[in-house]
């Protein structure tokens, strides 16, 4: 039995539902980013109703609507690219997504922009953006290490998409973390 919970984008998150389903004695045969495959072929009620409102409190919600479901794995897919995967991409991230979901790239960009009012392009951008920003502030690679990390074709792209969704450059970002840190309050 396949599950596809939402807002589970996280090594933590995994963690997290799995105890989840240990408390529950229910037994995932794979836990991956937003979805849950159960040894289990069906679930009585009352123990699917029990694992839905443990899932809730935590902040996860257990999809039951197709499009949902849909746009919950397009999520995991690119947060696991943007966030998770070290070596570059070989094919574009259409293709990625198509082999990945095993759908057609045109029915799951439409799903995804009529229920997300984004597009998935400017979904994996704002990804690897907070990826770019999360590197940043760690302070250990370089601008021109993050962008080949992140699939950059050059500094100057991934400085140009930066100042396009946060309003600053890079640089700026950096030297706002510095100012900002609790031990220079």
């Amino acid at each position: 039995m396949k599950l596809y919970i939402k807002n589970m984008v996280c090594d933590r998150c995994k963690m997290a539902v799995e105890t989840v389903f240990d408390k529950l004695h229910l037994n995932p045969a794979n836990v991956v980013l937003g979805e849950v495959e159960l040894k289990e072929e069906s679930l009585s009620a009352e123990k699917y109703q029990e694992m839905k409102t443990a899932l809730e409190s935590l902040g996860f919600e257990l999809l039951e609507d197709k499009k949902k479901t849909i746009i919950a794995q397009i999520k995991a897919a690119i947060v696991e690219l943007a966030h998770y995967t070290k070596e570059p991409l070989k094919v574009n991230l259409s293709g990625y997504l198509g082999n990945k979901l095993g759908a057609d790239y045109t029915s799951l960009s439409s799903i995804f922009s009529g229920e997300e009012n984004n597009t998935i392009e400017h979904y994996y951008i704002q990804q690897k953006i907070e990826r770019a920003k999360e590197l940043l502030s760690y302070g250990e690679l370089t601008l021109s290490e993050i962008a080949f990390q992140l699939n950059y074709s050059s500094v100057a792209h991934l400085s140009a998409q930066f100042k396009k969704e946060t309003g600053i450059t890079p640089s700026q970002f950096k030297q706002d973390l510095k100012r900002n840190t609790l031990d220079r309050v």
